[in-house]
């Protein structure tokens, strides 16, 4: 009963961890859009920035009411996982030591001296010898390695994946957060579950487990370079990636902002409150397409009257970019089914990889090693990881935003196949 409440504990840990991860994530994108700050910059979100540029009002379309709900419930969860934990013993009896109570009690009096002798000795004297033991310890260092160039990977999708799949499928944040937790949530949870069973079952050694990891990590490798064929074109936006008459332009020649139709205008170059003609092309705003009036509120608002609109009937415009259409839904779709097989693979590979690291090491050396793992992927991965691949997003910024005093915000929409 005990193993069984221990593995539930575990479970419930890495569920709330992963629900809380995603979520913290998925607020991002949001930053980057509320305080209008490039992408390479929300690497430093830890650290402090200026908010001078919160004017918005509840019928902006950036507009979130309470956004404060999700933290909410990530708390909650959080707190609810610790419940398990209260039902586990102070120790957990070893596999087949479970009815000798002279061994059991043996190995407790063995303890008890080992941290008295501990408590006289310090940490200090055994950490040098330690970590010169982890260094020199070759399968540990690879493994640290491996470890470090995946998490670098991991947490740039993880991290990058919403805005990917934003501007590649032309989805809103809120739905993109939604489906990613629906395909990526259950399979990774099924995953853990599934590679402890496996190990414990079959009674994996090291080198079979890191055989399984090492196949399983480089198969969900290889998967990933499907999602090359899920590509959707670039939106249709007016003046950055078409022009006014519809027709494509090069992306990288300079944008055309203004036009006849909208030059007597007086319109703002530099925001961003995109709407969706009736004739499928977008505009930067409903003032750079023309528009004269406007009927109701929010996001609900329809503009119409508008000159930059070319179409036989009343043109007009609603909030928001222009949908891609039902073959990049399907793409959409396919993306996910992959990143779900994806997410089952490397959750099942977790768990092997895991008891690499705790074998490859001696048993006075595991606390030690352990944080040793966590501290350079860290460090290496961690912090870097966001920083470097947000710089490389921004490269690919095909319209920047504008802040106060003159110099650029966050990009406004990127070229897709770059991006990808």
């Amino acid at each position: 009963i005990e193993t069984t409440m221990f593995l539930l504990a575990i479970t419930c840990a890495f569920v709330s961890k992963t629900l809380s991860g995603s979520y913290m994530n998925s607020m991002l994108t949001q930053i980057e859009r509320q305080f209008n700050i490039p992408t390479s910059l929300v690497g430093f979100i830890n650290g402090s920035f200026e908010i001078d540029d919160l004017t918005i009002t509840p019928t902006d379309t950036r507009w979130v009411g309470a956004w404060w709900f999700g933290f909410l419930i990530c708390a909650g969860v959080n707190v609810l996982t610790a419940i398990p934990f209260f039902f586990l013993p102070k120790s957990l009896p070893k596999e087949g030591l479970e009815n000798n109570a002279d061994i059991i009690k043996n190995d407790k009096d063995e303890k008890q001296r080992e941290e008295v002798k501990k408590k006289k000795d310090g940490i200090t004297k055994d950490f040098l010898p330690f970590m010169k033991s982890l260094l020199c310890n070759p399968i540990y260092m690879l493994f640290i390695l491996i470890s470090i160039i995946q998490f670098n990977a991991f947490v740039n999708m993880f991290t990058f994946m919403p805005k990917y799949l934003e501007q590649q499928h032309g989805k809103s944040a809120s739905d993109i957060i939604f489906l990613i937790g629906i395909y990526n949530l259950p399979p990774i949870c099924i995953g853990y579950i599934a590679g402890g069973l496996i190990m414990k079952k079959f009674k994996i050694t090291v080198k079979q487990a890191a055989h399984i990891a090492c196949w399983l990590s480089l198969f969900e490798y290889l998967l990933h370079f499907l999602c090359f064929l899920m590509i959707c074109d670039n939106s249709s936006v007016a003046g950055i990636t078409t022009t006014y008459k519809g027709m494509q332009q090069d992306l990288y020649m300079g944008n055309a902002i203004l036009a006849d139709c909208n030059r007597d205008c007086n319109c703002p170059t530099k925001t961003w409150d995109p709407v969706c003609g009736n004739n499928g092309v977008s505009y930067m705003s409903a003032c750079l397409a023309g528009c004269e009036t406007s009927v109701g509120a929010g996001i609900n608002m329809v503009f119409q009257n508008c000159s930059c609109i070319l179409t036989s009937g009343n043109s007009s415009a609603v909030l928001g970019l222009c949908d891609k259409g039902h073959d990049c839904s399907m793409m959409l779709q396919y993306f996910l089914i992959l990143s779900a097989i994806g997410s089952f693979i490397y959750s099942l590979s977790a768990i092997p990889g895991y008891m690499v690291l705790l074998r490859c090491i001696k048993p006075e050396e595991k606390s030690l090693g352990v944080g040793l793992h966590t501290f350079c992927t860290r460090v290496f991965a961690g912090i870097p990881a966001p920083i470097y691949f947000g710089t490389l997003v921004d490269s690919t910024c095909l319209h920047w935003g504008t802040l106060k005093c003159g110099e650029s915000g966050a990009c406004r929409i990127y070229d897709s196949t770059n991006f990808r």
